[in-house]
């Protein structure tokens, strides 16, 4: 948006005796892409604009386009006209890079490369010290104001403890930005994202593993593979998870497709006698232990069911599946997926980090105690 305002591109513009400020024509813009070497071609431009759009960054400047179209059409970036959705992950995002900013900027800052258990961390700092930076700075008002802003950092994975074994406090604990804010990111990152819509509409976790033909002993799934993409594997294997619910398990699709399957109307019951909340997970001589799990996902995928949220549990388990055989249980709760404190998410969100990271997942759990 900066390159483009510097550019010229961004500027008011008159259409049919009215002016529009702070505006680009679409086809502008295209080739603005293509030039700049942000894409590759036409096709990666508008679907690059598209995500985009989808994100609530960018419209047509009187909202008759749901669309980006390659055309002499005018569109806007929300934040030059102020209709940009602050939400609070978007407020607590950017409190985050300005403090991270503000940090790396000064010398002698608190954000050092420091060892722990012979393992060298970039961008960290102690929690005191963070503390006393941001009350020293006038960033809070005090101590208790500035541990609070550290736990929101922590819980949406801008900062964590360097093996994600403590939440954020104010003592000697080592921490790190999790979050490096000054790398260049190419516009072409978003495409590797997954569908964020594909998964917000769908009841189901993308784990699920869902039967297209069931054939006793050569059974077809759909299945998330390690290159993101959706495709129909084979998995002879895989024919024990019927298991789970006999021919008429809700988790299973059984209309044949190549791309994400139709929006599910099953809901299955919670496999959890009752609700919890996190306070109960975290008290003090609460009844849970803490496991940590690795699991390696196959060409079918990882094998297992999240569901729920804040906090979210594990649904269903393939026993004859990757998370089966690294020790994951129905009941479990999901307490971190690959370093990142997970406990306040949704399903949806905890499918789209674990969907769009490694093959190899690192995943902590809390079960109860029998």
């Amino acid at each position: 948006r900066l390159r483009l305002h510097d550019g010229k591109l961004i500027k008011d513009r008159r259409y049919h005796l009215r002016t529009y400020p702070n505006c680009f024509v679409a086809k502008e813009l295209t080739d603005w892409l293509i030039d700049h070497k942000e894409a590759p071609d036409r096709e990666t431009g508008i679907r690059l604009m598209q995500k985009l759009m989808d994100h609530y960054i960018i419209h047509h400047v009187c909202d008759e386009h749901s669309d980006y179209k390659d055309a002499k059409l005018l569109y806007r970036f929300r934040k030059d006209d102020g209709t940009f959705p602050l939400s609070k992950d978007v407020k607590v995002f950017m409190r985050g890079q300005s403090l991270y900013e503000k940090l790396v900027s000064v010398e002698e800052s608190i954000l050092k490369v420091r060892e722990e258990n012979s393992v060298k961390y970039q961008r960290t700092f102690l929690g005191c010290e963070m503390i006393d930076w941001l009350v020293q700075e006038g960033e809070v008002e005090n101590r208790k104001e500035a541990v609070e802003l550290g736990r929101v950092l922590l819980e949406h994975g801008i900062i964590q403890h360097v093996s994600n074994r403590h939440h954020f406090f104010d003592s000697d604990i080592l921490y790190q930005f999790w979050i490096n804010f000054r790398r260049r990111r190419r516009l072409t990152e978003l495409l590797n994202e997954n569908s964020s819509r594909a998964l917000s509409e769908s009841p189901d976790s993308p784990f699920c593993l869902r039967k297209l033909n069931p054939d006793p002993g050569n059974t077809s799934f759909l299945s998330v593979q390690t290159n993101k993409e959706i495709k129909i594997v084979s998995a002879v294997r895989r024919s024990s998870i019927t298991s789970l619910a006999g021919n008429s398990n809700p988790y299973f699709s059984t209309t044949p497709t190549l791309v994400f399957p139709p929006v599910a109307e099953c809901n299955p019951k919670s496999v959890l006698k009752r609700p919890i909340t996190n306070e109960e997970l975290l008290s003090p001589g609460a009844p849970y232990v803490k496991k940590t799990l690795t699991i390696v996902g196959d060409a079918v995928g990882w094998g297992f069911v999240v569901r729920g949220g804040r906090p979210c549990h594990i649904q269903a388990v393939d026993p004859g599946g990757p998370a089966a055989a690294a020790g994951m249980k129905v009941c479990q709760f999901v307490f971190s997926v690959n370093g990142m404190y997970v406990l306040h998410l949704d399903y949806q969100t905890i499918s789209s980090l674990i969907m769009t990271g490694p093959r190899t997942l690192v995943m902590e759990v809390m079960e109860a105690i029998e």
